[in-house]
């Protein structure tokens, strides 16, 4: 039997919440487990690492029960806790609905936002958090999206504007119900809902408003609006765990100045492999470095935090930033 040894550190988002619990199996490269699992590593749902000359298959599943451990579990067991975590990857699909809508009145303009909720279907989804847009931002998403895929989007129609009666309650039900639909189409294509236009018409105005409190001081009301805008991100971007990025970066930096120290650190920490896995050089060495300070504050070891930050210091690939976590993140919406 030909086996490989892979450690995957995989991260499934269940309600916004992280599990994981390492497991061990000896999987013969022939067998069809072994392909569902470089299946599963090639998606982007796993980080891998190939280990030479290794008997055993040994990953992260999140979503394994806790307290569960590889010793006590049978390989068809495991095979079937493996399937119950594919099963829950191929179950994470988004409903759109746009409960209400509201009428604003200013001095020189009146326009009707709308309310979205964006909801994790498979089960209970703990985060809901909601959005208003104007008519004007699905119409601005619509010509973005045509530019790049006119003849997809023949058979996806935005309710066309209306001259007239645009504030009358049954004209507004009616429109809440067309766009509602229109975004569920707009998911539906797998091309479309990856783009990085459609994310950002559920992110970029909380994004774009977050980063201003921040660069205001305002923090805490800044980590209010991070909060909410990476709940969406999660949601939206399972494909590209690089989006989150600079969100979770921007949460670091004012955790940290709020004086939430623990929390600050365990952000830092679930922004950490996707800053190596993706290349983000520019917010490495201010991460590790915001991070070794953390550590310091709250008596953790940061021994291999610390030769992490050295090695990415004198890398052979050039000069490495000296700017501080804080002055990088202020840089981004400028």
């Amino acid at each position: 039997m030909i086996c490989s040894h892979i450690l995957l550190n995989c991260a499934i988002v269940s309600g916004c919440r992280f599990k994981t619990n390492d497991l061990v199996l000896i999987v013969d490269e022939t067998s069809s487990l072994y392909w569902s699992v470089l299946s599963v590593i090639q998606n982007g749902f796993c980080e891998c690492k190939f280990l030479n000359s290794s008997k055993s298959v040994s990953f992260m599943a999140v979503g394994a029960s806790p307290g569960i451990s590889a010793s006590c579990l049978t390989t068809a067991e495991l095979q079937q806790h493996w399937r119950a975590v594919k099963q829950e990857i191929r179950c994470i699909k988004l409903l759109f609905e746009i409960p209400s809508a509201r009428t604003i009145e200013q001095a020189s303009s009146k326009y009707v936002v709308y309310q979205i909720v964006v909801i994790r279907s498979g089960s209970y989804d703990r985060e809901r958090v909601a959005i208003e847009r104007r008519y004007s931002d699905f119409f601005h998403l619509h010509q973005q999206l045509l530019q790049d895929f006119s003849e997809e989007l023949e058979e996806v129609m935005l309710p066309k504007k209306k001259l007239v009666g645009n504030f009358s309650e049954e004209n507004i039900s009616e429109r809440r119900v067309a766009l509602c639909d229109y975004l569920t189409q707009l998911y539906a294509r797998r091309y479309i809902r990856r783009t990085r236009a459609f994310i950002a018409f559920f992110t970029h105005p909380e994004l774009k408003t977050a980063y201003d409190l921040l660069r205001g001081g305002r923090f805490s009301q800044a980590l209010e609006v991070l909060e909410k805008a990476l709940v969406l991100q999660r949601k939206l971007s399972t494909h590209d765990q690089a989006l989150l990025v600079p969100t979770l970066c921007a949460l670091v930096v004012c955790q940290r100045d709020l004086g939430d120290i623990h929390d600050a650190f365990q952000t830092g920490h679930m922004a950490l492999p996707a800053v190596r896995r993706y290349g983000f050089t520019r917010y490495r060495a201010p991460l590790l470095e915001a991070m070794v300070d953390l550590g310091y504050k709250l008596e953790h070891p940061v021994a291999q935090l610390q030769e992490e930050l050295i090695k990415v210091q004198n890398s052979p690939h050039g000069p490495v930033s000296l700017v501080s976590l804080k002055e990088l993140v202020v840089q981004e919406f400028t």
